[in-house]
């Protein structure tokens, strides 16, 4: 062998079997079907196909409604994210129904650009049981 000369190797992928069982997988599986809904842990998945509405809700990567309860400057808040679509049509809907169940006027915060809804007060599972009515 010469200096000038690339070493020479031998590539085998007989051994990549066992590498491979240590990669993560490329996508996360759909979730397993259960005898009765909701599971234990209060999921449940869709109903059947996307409903025809002006917006969608789409669910996080792990399968779940997208409703985040939290607190800033001491007010609770509720916080549903992955909005697309006409987010002002949802937002009215959402506070009509929340007006339906007897609470006063929710204050509420649009962003458009990450299409993120904020309400005052803790609504998680009202917003959850809601979105699941509608089909998301």
């Amino acid at each position: 062998q010469t200096p000038a000369s690339p070493p020479r190797y031998e590539e085998s992928t007989a051994e990549f079997g066992f590498v491979e069982r240590l990669l993560p997988p490329r996508r996360i599986p759909e979730p397993p079907l259960h005898a009765k809904y909701p599971t234990p842990s209060g999921w449940s998945p869709p109903a059947g196909p996307p409903p025809d509405l002006p917006y969608f809700v789409r669910r996080s990567r792990l399968h779940n409604l997208p409703v985040y309860l939290g607190q800033r400057q001491g007010r609770r808040l509720t916080e549903l994210r992955h909005i697309h679509g006409d987010i002002w049509a949802l937002e009215r809907e959402l506070r009509a129904f929340l007006g339906s169940l007897g609470a006063p006027e929710v204050q509420a915060q649009v962003n458009e650009v990450t299409g993120t809804l904020r309400l005052r007060g803790h609504w998680g599972p009202e917003v959850r049981q809601w979105l699941l009515q509608r089909g998301f």
